[in-house]
């Protein structure tokens, strides 16, 4: 039996002829390709859990600043809010602390897990951790989401891209939140096509995103992009659970990203150049501090 697949037409033809969820077929895939014991495999998913755990928690506790000095510390603020000003909700709420917290790891050079990239890292952990935290979900259950999530990724990146110099912000937080749509859907027992379902939608819903990043670093305006992309699978997860399904489907949609991704303008696509990255506030403080650090060099 051949586990491979392609795109989500044919991930979802496995999963129909071998009555099995996405988590399964891609485990199976796994196994075949890459010659792994089905022990080894999930030894190494807990161990990508156990990175994006500790990335979640310790912004939390011990705030840092970033390697740019743009962000450090929004995590641990989020955290402390009265609950009666969390407007979003419990889940949400956890969600965008966890959001906020892997993206200070990132710029801080602590570890984590890119899913599907660094920039857009804090995205499915947030809503994996949220999930856990809120409800009275199994290990095992978090664990079939992370594998779920990967063959979502998988179809994305061989039939798109992830990079934010080639397609922009739309693929990686767009291709996150696409991940972690489908990790709910299949968590919270939804079908394979529902799962497909939410991804086409949470890439529809942030379809033109740019990547902008200020000063050339992967800190703002990419942390609360993770949150946005977050929030954003579990509206999409919601959506299809419900039975609202897209008009386009997963497959078509990773086509339309990439199409649009590839149309936007270079200024927008990773090289500090346009969007938020020409800010003239934020212009002017680097400024100030390109002249400081030159004057500090003659001293």
């Amino acid at each position: 039996m051949n586990w491979d697949f392609r795109n989500a037409k044919e991930l979802l033809k496995l999963c129909h002829d071998k009555k099995k969820p996405i988590s399964e077929v891609m485990i199976n895939r796994e196994m075949q390709l890459g010659e792994l014991r089905r022990e080894s495999l999930i030894e190494q998913v807990d161990g990508i859990l156990r990175v994006m755990n500790t990335a979640v928690d310790r912004p939390i506790s011990e705030p840092v600043k970033s390697m740019g000095g743009l962000i450090g510390g929004e995590a641990n603020k989020l955290n402390q809010l009265d609950e009666s000003k969390a407007v979003c909700g419990p889940v949400i709420h956890r969600a965008i602390v966890n959001a906020l917290a892997v993206a200070e790891t990132n710029a801080s050079m602590g570890v984590i897990v890119a899913a599907p990239t660094a920039g857009s890292a804090g995205v499915l952990p947030a809503v994996l951790m949220s999930l856990y935290e809120s409800y009275d979900i199994s290990v095992d259950a978090i664990r079939k989401g992370l594998i779920n999530a990967g063959a979502i990724g998988y179809i994305i990146t061989r039939n798109g891209s992830v990079a934010g110099a080639e397609a922009g912000c739309q693929a990686e937080v767009g291709s996150a939140s696409a991940m972690a749509a489908s990790a709910l859907v299949e968590i919270l027992g939804g079908t394979p096509e529902q799962c497909c379902h939410a991804a086409s939608i949470a890439l529809s819903n942030l379809l033109g995103l740019a990547c902008d990043p200020v000063r050339g670093l992967v800190e703002v305006p990419c942390q609360t992009r993770n949150a946005m992309g977050a929030v954003g699978a579990y509206t999409a997860a919601e959506l299809a659970l419900a039975g609202v399904g897209p008009h386009i489907p997963l497959d078509e949609m990773i086509q339309i990203t990439y199409d649009v991704g590839r149309s936007l303008p270079e200024s927008i696509r990773e090289t500090a150049k346009g969007g938020c990255a020409v800010a003239p506030s934020l212009c002017a403080e680097c400024s100030k501090e390109a002249a400081w650090q030159k004057a500090r060099a003659h001293l």
